[in-house]
Order: structure tokens, then sequence, then C-alpha cells
């Protein structure tokens, strides 16, 4: 009977469209053969993995995939403050842990440590905030000047276009073709004068003007609790969710290791050592990129100050730091980095030439750091090909707006991350690296 169900299976084999002339192992054969004295249990299992799957189970399978990418994108958009806030939190968290670890070698415990981490620095944070304040309220001051200054500027440029139109049509238009003009504009005027002296007693009654009632309309005025609730509604949700940001953070330097053993405990054997590779894996990915952002920044930052103060561009400090950071920008950052310095050096009289020049060297500002620095600095772990970075910003800006645009970079180094440890889907981090 085993040899009668070995010939059986060869047929079988032999029958199917996709190994065709194929022939199985002898081991598996043998199996089969053991597993039917057995009771025929094994040979049911060879017999379902041998048979090919069926259209309709394709379909089936392609099908439940799109609901499945379906839910997770509507899931992703509906709670997108949940998520975002998650991710910002995680984010600083990976950031602050090394902070964490070093502040835990002065004989700290972990949930002080992060205390003390956090604390200095929401501390930097808000005396860099208080400095860039001053410079923004200074030049909330100043606006007016500015303001007419922009006027001025305006009107030159306006009366040097005109001028440059004539001068363009008195070259281009023939002589002729302007005074056959003139003389059809003239025309109507002389004839109104050839009317009033045939006539000189022609009296021209002006149009009556309707009166127009003055309508006045006043309104009372809101209290003020209704006036500030009419401007933090708007932003309640995102200020109630950016305020766990603190929390979120400090629970995950005190209880990272906690949370971190768990989940590894979740898993066996190779899977336990892949997941604990992932998850390395995506926190280096983040922090190498937001550390190495925020590093080029601050050197572009300070360049660019030390630039602008030399060309005397009002409000340095305030203009260096945001052209510095804005530069980072993916695609419009070059145009971005030279806009805050072009419109502080118009509110004071400066010749063409200097204008030019400030714009120059912060063009040459940026084309340095994302051509040399930027490789070295970021590049050198985050490996991402420019076509995934393009569908990824896309991606995740029309998902989430403005803040997607920003996340987009370290959210996808994350999930290359994820695919590089995973063996499984490491054809799929090779898809997205460069």
């Amino acid at each position: 009977m085993a040899d009668g169900f070995n010939r059986r299976m060869h047929a079988r084999v032999a029958v199917s469209g996709d190994l065709v002339g194929a022939r199985l192992p002898a081991t598996v054969f043998d199996v089969c053969n053991f597993g039917f004295g057995a009771g025929g249990r094994v040979r049911k299992r060879a017999v379902a993995l041998l048979s090919p799957y069926l259209p309709s189970q394709k379909a089936a399978q392609a099908g439940v995939s799109l609901i499945g990418v379906t839910a997770l994108i509507a899931l992703l958009y509906f709670g997108r403050s949940f998520f975002i806030t998650l991710i910002i939190s995680a984010m600083f968290g990976f950031i602050l842990d090394p902070l964490v670890e070093l502040a835990m070698r002065l004989k700290l415990s972990r949930p002080t440590a992060a205390a003390v981490v956090i604390l200095v620095a929401v501390t930097g944070v808000y005396g860099f905030g208080v400095m860039l304040w001053r410079e923004f309220a200074h030049f909330t001051e100043d606006l007016p000047s500015y303001s007419s200054r922009m006027n001025e500027l305006y009107d030159k440029a306006s009366d040097e276009i005109e001028r440059l139109t004539e001068s363009t049509l008195g070259t281009v238009v023939p002589r002729r073709i302007r005074e056959q003009g003139a003389q059809i504009e003239q025309k109507p005027q002389a004839a109104l004068e050839e009317r009033k002296r045939k006539n000189p007693r022609a009296v021209v009654t002006p149009p009556v003007q309707a009166t127009v009632q003055d309508v006045r309309i006043h309104t009372e005025p809101k209290p003020a609790i209704t006036v500030v609730y009419g401007y933090v509604s708007d932003y309640f949700h995102v200020l109630l969710m950016l305020s766990f940001v603190p929390f979120l953070v400090y629970f995950m330097l005190s209880w990272g290791d906690h949370v971190r053993k768990s989940i590894l405990q979740m898993f066996r054997g190779e899977e336990r050592y892949m997941v604990g590779k992932s998850l390395a894996g995506v926190a280096e990915l983040t922090r190498a990129y937001i550390l190495g952002n925020f590093i080029l920044g601050a050197m572009l930052a300070v360049v660019s100050s030390l630039v602008f103060f030399l060309f005397s561009v009002p409000y340095w400090p305030l203009v260096g730091s945001i052209s510095g950071f804005l530069s980072l920008a993916p695609y419009v950052g070059m145009p971005l980095a030279i806009a805050p310095p072009l419109m502080a050096a118009l509110m004071v009289p400066n010749k063409f030439t200097t204008i030019l020049s400030l714009v120059a060297v912060t063009a040459a500002l940026h084309v340095i750091a994302l051509n040399l620095l930027y490789p070295k600095v970021v590049g050198k772990r985050v490996h991402l090909n420019p076509l995934v970075v393009t569908i990824a910003l896309m991606f995740w800006s029309a998902l989430w707006g403005g803040i997607g645009l920003l996340l987009a970079i370290p959210l996808t180094a994350a999930i290359k991350g994820v695919c590089d440890n995973v063996e499984s889907m490491r054809p799929y981090g090779k898809l997205l690296g460069d």
C-alpha cells in the first residue's frame, strides 16, 4: 500500500502545473510512508502542502491584505493626534536616553536621572525660546517702519518696471504706429472741444447723485472669556495632546528597560533576538537622524548668524537661527533659508550688490551643508534612496499635514531599521535603502 501511495504522489507532482516533471525527495516519501502507517495524518499534510493555491484563494488573500492596509491608513489618519504625540515623545526619549545612562553613572536611580535630564532639557529650550522671543518682540516694534520701507521699495520697483516697459515699447513698436495711436486717443477730446466751440451756450448738467444714508452697526462687546475661548478652542485638542509629551518622555525614560524586557519576553529563541535587534536599530537610526540634523542645523545657525552680523543684517541672531534650521528642509531648503535674511536686509537701505552677496553666501552655505556635511553627519547611518524619500514626504504630508512632512524621513528610517533586522523583510529594507 505504501508503494501505491508513493506512485500516486509522484503522479500528482507530475500533473501539477507548477512542478511539471518534478519528483519529490526521498525523505518526503519516507515521512509519508511513516505517516501512512500511523493513521495517514502526515500523508494528508503532505498532500495539502503539495496542492497549489487556487485563484480564489489568492484573490482572497490579496483582498484581506488590501483591507488591512486601508484600515491601517484610516487608523493613522483619524488617530493622528494620538500617534503624532506618541511618536514625538518616543523620539525625545531616544535622544535623551544616552544622557540618562550617563547620569546613572553618578549613582542616581533611573527615575531620578530621567527627571534631572528632562529638567535640564526643558530649561535649555526655555532659555533659547526666551532669547528668540525678545528678538521677535523687537521686530514687531519696528514693523511700521518695515512696512513703510517695503512700500517705498514697491513704488520704486513699479516706477522702474513702467520705465522699462515704455523704453521697450519705444524700441520694439515703430514710431508711425505710436503716432497713430496717439492721434486715435486725441480724437474724442478734439471732437468735444469742436462741439463746445460751435454751441457755447450748451450747458452740461451734471448727473444728480443719490444720497446714501449712513448706517452704522454697533456690536455688543463680548466677554473676555468668550474671546479667549474662541481662539483657544481651535487648538485645544492639539494643546491637550502636547501637554502629555513631557510625562510620556519621563515614563519612557524611567520605565524604558522594564518595557523593553517585557516586550522581549513575549518572544522565544531567534524571534526574541530579531525583536531586540530591531528595537535597537530603530532607536539608533532615529537618534542618528534627529541628533545629526540638530547638530548640522546648530552649526548652520551659528555660521549664518556670524555672516549676517558682518553684513549688518537687523536681528541677526533670530534671522540666523531661522535660516540655519530652515536650510535643512527637504527640496525647498534653499529658498526657505534665503527668505529670512533677504527680508531682513530690505528693512534698511542697502546697495543691490550687498543684497546679492548676502543671497549668494546663504545659498553657498546651504549647498556646502547639504552636499558635504550632511552625508558625513547624518547620511552615514540613514541610507534612504531619493525616490523613497520623495514618496514618503508626499504620503505622510498628505496624511498628517505639515507635521507629517517633518516626521516622514525619521518614520521611514525606522521602518527601514525594522526591515534590515528581520530576515524575512530584508528585501524591503534593500528597496528602501540607497
